[in-house]
């Protein structure tokens, strides 16, 4: 009997999206849909600290997953340090806290971890440590940064496509190899008024105007959200099952062992959004 795959969860619990993550998967393995377990949850965060995340560990206790909570503001606060500088590289007393999170985790070894609403970039001492994969609202080649940063460049740019990707988590933000990945146009019937209502203005004219309640805009972030949960559970799946595999370097290789540019999960993911958007 082959050994059951085993997920290692980082997450800091902080609202609804990171509880749909949790649950999807989960449900995804009570189904036996996946055939994997999720060996434990960690949380950047410690009961009492917000309502949100209080909620969310109780959700991890009613599933029965090992809790691990190590609260990342306290351990900054008593280092006495500001938040880091993204743009440069992490500072020592961050460094230290990734330690302390490992010495936490060490009774547990996960062929996998995926980061799942963790709003704390990994140091490269954890990168190194386990193979770490990340949701990212772009497709590979796309813009870095948040969902909100990704939407605005594909406007200004008028790019003809969007997509989703998991990637390997390095230290360089949203830049690791891609694992899979799924495209979907941005143009076409859901899409061409909008761009119409637009055609002369700048980006800092929607901005002002109309913001993220600009209709492209949110057509574009409905298109791409409802394809992030199916994203992460078919990841998941191909990973387990081997068809792809994090190499201890943290390249991304299919089956026979080549180096691939990510394995492409469009058909999938459309057929099970169908008659979503």
């Amino acid at each position: 009997m082959s050994k059951r795959y085993k997920i290692g969860w980082f997450s800091t619990g902080r609202g609804a999206g990171s509880k749909a993550m949790l649950k999807t998967t989960y449900d995804a393995i009570k189904s036996g849909e996946l055939d994997a377990e999720i060996e434990f949850v960690y949380c950047a965060r410690e009961r009492g600290e917000t309502e949100p995340t209080d909620q969310y560990l109780d959700m991890v206790n009613d599933y029965s997953i090992p809790l691990v909570s190590f609260s990342y503001q306290k351990y900054r606060a008593i280092r006495g340090m500001p938040s880091p500088d993204l743009s440069q590289p992490l500072p020592q007393w961050r460094i230290d806290y990734d330690t302390e999170v490992i010495k936490r985790l060490k009774k547990f070894h996960p062929d996998l971890c995926i980061l799942a609403g963790l709003m704390i970039v990994t140091s490269p001492l954890m990168c190194e440590k386990y193979s770490i994969i990340n949701l990212h609202p772009a497709e590979p080649g796309g813009p870095a940064g948040t969902w909100q940063q990704v939407i605005w460049k594909l406007i200004e740019n008028k790019a003809d496509t969007q997509g989703i990707k998991m990637h390997v988590a390095i230290p360089a933000l949203d830049m690791g190899p891609t694992a899979t990945y799924c495209t979907f146009p941005i143009h076409g019937k859901a899409f061409d008024r909008y761009w119409d209502e637009i055609k002369g203005k700048t980006i800092e004219d929607i901005k002002k105007e109309q913001g993220v309640e600009n209709p492209l805009f949110k057509t574009i972030r409905e298109h791409g959200a409802v394809r992030e949960l199916p994203l992460i559970v078919a990841t998941l799946k191909i990973l387990s099952q081997g068809n792809i595999k994090i190499t201890k370097d943290r390249q991304v290789v299919n089956a026979a062992g080549h180096v691939i540019k990510g394995y492409d999960l469009t058909a999938g993911i459309n057929a099970k959004i169908k008659g979503q958007v």
